[in-house]
């Protein structure tokens, strides 16, 4: 059964990030970088977020070192070298990326070593448990302390709930601020 599951896991988690992919490669960086109106959020957000999450994410679940380092804020030309899942909206709302191709390189190293990760990953893995109970404050506001079971979270609920139920959330905010600049979403 495990087997079966982490086959599932593979499959869904290459189709989430080939939205992204897709998503990434047909906006431009102004589209990127555009601010609707005071308190929303522009793209740049949501792509650097979500990347750098996951590049955190997959390494705390056992696939190896962050791909980020210091030097990638600066490549990357980010008005905010921060994920901002701590900040407000007052303090990310000025997020911006400078370099897109840049940006384009560090989310291809990160959805790979994830996919990597996961096409290596032992089955018997999945119920190990990454985060046990009583959780850490930063963990217990998290719906992926609402997931969790007795023990604590597993390596499933981790990869489920901080990468791919994560990276799904964030592709639906990418494509509702698509339509504001003039683009379509991403599926039907």
């Amino acid at each position: 059964m495990s087997e079966l599951i982490l086959d599932s896991l593979r499959r869904r988690m290459r189709a989430m990030h080939s939205l992204w992919e897709d998503a990434v490669d047909s906006m431009d960086l102004d589209q990127v970088n555009h601010v609707e109106r005071d308190g929303v959020l522009p793209i740049a957000f949501s792509l650097f977020h979500l990347v750098q999450i996951e590049d955190g994410s997959a390494t705390m679940l056992g696939a190896g070192p962050m791909v980020y380092d210091d030097s990638w804020a600066e490549r990357m030309g980010l008005a905010i070298a921060d994920h901002g899942k701590h900040k407000t909206v007052d303090e990310m709302v000025g997020q911006r990326i400078g370099n897109y191709d840049v940006f384009r390189s560090y989310q291809v190293l990160v959805f790979d070593k994830t996919e990597s990760w996961l096409a290596d990953l032992d089955p018997a893995t999945l119920t190990e448990v990454v985060v046990a109970r009583p959780f850490p404050p930063q963990i217990a506001s998290t719906y992926s302390a609402r997931v969790a079971g007795d023990e604590g979270i597993t390596r499933l609920d981790g990869t489920e709930c901080w990468i791919y139920q994560h990276g799904l959330r964030h592709i639906g905010e990418i494509e509702h601020a698509r339509a504001l600049v003039g683009l379509q979403g991403m599926t039907s």
